[in-house]
């Protein structure tokens, strides 16, 4: 299969990147396809390399106890801390965050001030009784007050969980009550868009849900009140102290992430301290190639794991850029505008965020100095052949694109980013080392150049520990081994080209099947969004009377309407992209699709709706980012009665 060559990356950035020292330094292939093959083929033989050439501190028994999938035992008897790790080796002098937000003006934090106030919250939360397995939750915004706290919980050997401001109160305790935290942080209230929201009533109902809770302390973001009976942030970082840090069993849990809960409620995933500290020294070092010098930046809320995994990349030299607020205000450029004041060199952002930019025709280098961007990262969904381009033509023709796709489940990325491979139009570049990737059909039969089940052979460090309050382990099987016993099944189509690279189709449980034929929803989306009028869509795949009624559903520009020549050109397009199979039964003009707060598309829940079930059961309010945009479907489904 041949594929359009975008970029190649420069012999100079293939010598100096940290892929190529660290293949040389353990005397192994320099070619990657070679060294992947090795990495997985040799898994205790990759881990310990990893584990030598990034110095963990400590000792260890064997890399892997015990193999099978669930459970498998990684690095048994060591001890650690991730927490440590971040702080090693740095100079206090040098910057460690850059930040802004639409309440603060473009400042710093250098490693010192860093250090300084993750002693100070540390000690305050010992203060409060917070010990090594209590679990601290944070429902504040991407601002380095809620990093210097995860830092300071990991260093205790207390357990973190985080959500952002801007959700509801609902989503955040069907979230945060079932690990029945100790402490609360949280701040008074943030600005979104050019508006302001108190969420002071929203923190006083928290507490009044989670009877768990002993403390609550209150950061003043927006200044806007106060929370009775909580304790201001001042007082908790009042005492001066040194950072210490507790050494830790490797599989100490260091966080809790959640999936999106849009069917119920959100699986607590647990992740321990050592497994995500493997993990992220091998991604941000080889991967992300984050290097001294280097300013990187992801666009993420603190309820998404791209918010952990970018405090991940202050394992190493690099420095990381913060922003909270709405990246549509006061433009479409502002996270453009911010990478230039910011001299940013990694851009981090969504498929959905390029294509937003696409479709408002912003010039990224129009009228501001870009020169220390090197490259572009997208992930999230995933990113059309048309946003590659998009990438190339308008950020810059010598852009290190990756594209990456993982998942809040292992925190990381399965296939993505590799600093010494060319990329291709609308490939992601490779699978990731130590990560056995493959794609099989549904007999566990592998399969090259064809589509399949996205599938991990093999276990990975950062894969979850177990799901909080999941006692027996039978939510963790179900979620990822129930299709294929022992082996991990993430969920989404994929396709391993003859050449390594790899395409992600979407969901695989919102595949559209029509006359046997099965279809991503991905391309369904590329096709319709290439017209010009069309600026959102969702299709939903439904059975009906042994038959199957595929609508679409389509967000229109302003001033345009769905008329009766605009359907023909949407079921042309369709007919001639995808299939005829594929073309839609119907199209509807909806004023907006309903997403998750993390900005994936709603379709399994729609799905339901549509299928009859109870919306209040098909799909949870609180955990969308615009949930009023559900109201219009569930009253299709009502009237349609499909």
């Amino acid at each position: 299969m041949s594929a359009e060559l975008l970029w190649q990356p420069a012999p100079e950035r293939i010598e100096r990147a940290g892929l190529t020292r660290f293949a040389r330094a353990r005397g192994l292939p320099e070619e990657y396809g070679e060294l992947w093959r090795w990495s997985v083929e040799n898994l205790d033989e990759f881990w310990a390399a990893i584990w030598e050439q990034f110095s963990v501190d400590g000792s260890y028994e064997c890399v892997l106890g015990r193999r099978e999938m669930p459970g498998a035992e990684w690095f048994p008897g060591a001890r650690l801390s991730y927490a440590h790790h971040i702080f090693r080796g740095k100079d206090d002098r040098e910057v460690a965050i850059r930040h802004a937000s639409e309440l603060r003006d473009l400042g710093e934090w250098t490693w010192g001030e860093l250090r300084d106030q993750t002693a100070r919250i540390a000690a305050g939360l010992r203060r409060l009784g917070v010990g090594e397995g209590d679990r601290v939750v944070a429902y504040m915004p991407n601002i380095p007050e809620t990093i210097a706290a995860f830092l300071a919980c990991a260093s205790i050997g207390a357990i973190w969980s985080s959500c952002s401001p801007d959700f509801g109160a609902r989503s955040v305790i069907d979230r945060f009550a079932q690990i029945e935290p100790k402490v609360l942080l949280a701040v008074d209230g943030y600005r979104y868009g050019g508006k302001d929201f108190d969420r002071c009533a929203v923190v006083n109902g928290l507490r009044a849900e989670m009877p768990s809770l002993e403390h609550t302390v209150v950061l003043p973001y927006l200044g806007c009140g106060a929370v009775e009976g909580s304790m201001p942030w001042s007082e908790l970082i009042a005492e001066d102290a040194e950072l210490d840090f507790a050494e830790l069993p490797f599989d100490h849990p260091l966080w809790v992430l959640y999936s999106s809960g849009t069917t119920g409620l959100p699986k607590p995933i647990v992740h321990g301290q050592g497994g995500i500290l493997l993990e992220h020294l091998k991604k941000m070092f080889l991967h992300l190639d984050a290097q001294r010098g280097d300013r990187v930046f992801w666009f993420t809320t603190t309820g998404w794991m791209m918010w952990n995994f970018l405090v991940g990349v202050l394992l190493t030299e690099a420095s990381i850029v913060l922003y909270d607020g709405n990246p549509a205000h006061p433009g479409p450029d502002v996270l453009w505008q911010l990478a230039a004041d910011t001299r940013m060199t990694t851009f981090g952002t969504s498929a959905a965020y390029i294509a937003s930019c696409m479709k408002a025709g912003v010039e990224p280098g129009e009228g501001r100095d870009l020169s220390a961007l090197t490259a572009v990262g997208s992930t999230g969904s995933p990113l059309s052949p048309e946003g590659f381009q998009w990438v190339y033509d308008h950020v810059g023709s010598d852009t290190w694109l990756f594209s990456t796709s993982g998942g809040t489940d292992v925190c990381t990325a399965f296939v993505g980013g590799v600093p010494t491979l060319p990329v291709y139009l609308g490939e992601l570049q490779g699978r990731a080392l130590g990560a056995d990737i493959r794609s099989w059909d549904p007999d566990g039969r592998p399969l090259v150049g064809e589509v399949g089940e996205l599938v991990l052979a093999q276990p990975m460090p950062s894969m979850p520990l177990y799901f909080w309050g999941d006692d027996d382990g039978s939510r963790l099987r179900e979620s990822y081994f129930d299709t294929y016993p022992g082996v991990w099944r993430h969920g989404d189509w994929i396709e391993i080209t003859e050449r390594g690279t790899a395409i992600i189709y979407g969901r695989s449980d919102s595949t559209i099947n029509r006359g046997g034929v099965r279809m991503g929803t991905s391309e369904i989306y590329r096709s319709v969004l290439s017209l010009d009028e069309v600026l959102d869509a969702l299709v939903i795949d439904v059975p009906r009377d042994g038959d199957n009624y595929m609508p679409l559903f389509v967000v229109l520009r302003d001033g345009h309407e769905l008329d009766d020549e605009l359907v023909g050109r949407i079921r042309a397009r369709l007919r001639e992209d995808c299939s005829p199979r594929h073309v839609p039964n119907e199209v509807h003009q909806v004023a907006e699709v309903p997403r998750t707060l993390s900005g994936k598309l709603l379709e399994v829940p729609v799905k339901r709706i549509l299928m009859g079930h109870d919306p209040e059961k098909a799909a949870s309010r609180d955990s969308l980012l615009n949930p009023e945009a559900l109201d219009w479907f569930v009253e299709f489904a009502r009237k349609s009665a499909i």
